[in-house]
């Protein structure tokens, strides 16, 4: 309790925030790739194209997002992309033509590649070092309560057969917007930003180039992230499309609002065991608990069993997750933290490429044949396994592994 309330007024405005705006994406972005197909006609390879063009625009923007805020300050940059953001819902829920939603969800990563990672930053500015671990999977709980309801009221509205849902995604977060310009203009506190300010963008990204610690990691965390991005992409694709499945949108959102329950339930109890060992083991562990999860949807057909391998895959989830951003925060320069931040935006092309692949799997295949499409991808996930082994060695040899210091009572 001590820890939760010397947490800063901003932590509190960010956590509160998230839990509203994952809320109100999860109601509408989790829904596109239904709509596109079934609603527009779009094919289940166009409509991963689209889904991953929100990715790749976020590969592009994220070190930049990143690292102007280190250069200009966290505030001028989260106020621009947020209200961006609102924006771009707009866009969305007026959408009739295909090449709009491919241009909105550009936009859509745009903005998320500014604001997340400046948003890290800034908590990591205003938390103590021995509440950032506490901070972070706050957030990270705070993303997965909003994704609890979220489905649920997608399914409401009727998400996956309408875009007006995306109206209230924008009226969430012009609101959130309004609070935090509210907050910089009455609150001020000395940002970590100033100390950034003299570091060139090339100097910048050659720093984290060089840095072979980090650059394994990225790899692997990027391998894993192909594999989580199936759970939005090509999921409920396969779920709406297998004739084993009946009403896959039912089932699709069912098992997001699953995913985001069992996080809750899960993660405090899992953090406290795995922040005892290694980050890197923790990451690793999660990497295969995701290539095992996907492997078994090629073989499940009852719902049972099914939410057992989204239970399995979200184990995997939390496991690296909620490690992964500590485990920036310990090993980054402060006056570098958003350009860190922002440079693991290029696990984003896993995120491309799972959408791709997946709708690519699912032409040549079909979803009558899951056996071979589950089982290239989890082939490709635990790929990123032995990259995140080679930091665990790395840093075994270095004999300094960051591992977060935090007492019993902060969890």
């Amino acid at each position: 309790m001590q820890a939760l309330r010397s947490l800063h007024p901003y932590s509190w405005t960010i956590i509160i925030g998230t839990v509203f705006g994952r809320m109100a994406t999860s109601m509408s972005i989790p829904f596109l790739a239904i709509y596109l197909t079934q609603e527009k006609g779009a094919s289940a390879g166009f409509t991963g194209l689209i889904i991953a063009v929100s990715s790749l625009v976020g590969i592009l923007a994220s070190f930049y997002g990143g690292y102007f805020s280190d250069r200009f300050g966290r505030k001028k940059i989260m106020s621009i992309s947020i209200f961006g953001w609102c924006i771009v819902f707009v866009g969305f829920a007026l959408a009739d033509a295909i090449w709009v939603f491919f241009v909105m969800n550009a936009l859509n990563g745009l903005c998320r590649s500014l604001f997340e990672p400046t948003s890290k930053a800034l908590l990591s500015d205003v938390t103590e070092p021995k509440h950032r671990l506490l901070v972070f999977n706050m957030r990270y709980t705070a993303i997965n309560i909003g994704v609890v309801f979220g489905p649920l009221l997608g399914l409401y509205f009727g998400s996956s057969a309408s875009t007006a849902p995306f109206f209230i995604a924008a009226l969430v977060y012009f609101v959130y917007g309004l609070v935090l310009i509210f907050q910089f203009l009455r609150i001020t506190v000395a940002e970590t930003a100033a100390a950034g300010k003299h570091i060139g963008v090339r100097e910048a990204f050659h720093v984290t180039r060089k840095d072979k610690l980090f650059m394994l990691l990225l790899i692997g965390v990027t391998i894993s992230v192909f594999g989580y991005s199936h759970f939005s992409a090509t999921l409920p694709q396969f779920f709406a499309a297998a004739p084993s499945i009946e009403d896959g949108a039912k089932l699709f959102s069912m098992m997001l609002t699953l995913n985001a329950l069992t996080v809750l339930v899960v993660q405090y109890p899992i953090v406290t065991v795995a922040k005892r060992y290694s980050l890197v083991l923790s990451l690793m562990l999660g990497n295969v608990l995701i290539a095992v999860s996907m492997l078994s949807m090629a073989f499940l057909h009852d719902i049972v069993w099914i939410a057992c391998a989204v239970i399995l895959f979200t184990i995997g989830e939390v496991l690296l997750f909620s490690m992964s951003d500590m485990f920036i925060d310990e090993i980054a320069n402060p006056a570098m933290k958003g350009t860190y931040f922002g440079a693991m935006g290029f696990t984003g092309f896993g995120g491309v490429a799972g959408p791709l692949a997946g709708g690519l799997l699912l032409d040549y295949f079909g979803a009558i044949q899951p056996i071979p499409i589950f089982t290239i991808i989890s082939f490709l996930v635990i790929l990123g396994a032995p990259f995140l082994f080679q930091v665990w060695v790395m840093l075994k040899g270095r004999k300094q592994e960051p591992k977060p210091v935090l007492k019993k009572e902060h969890i």
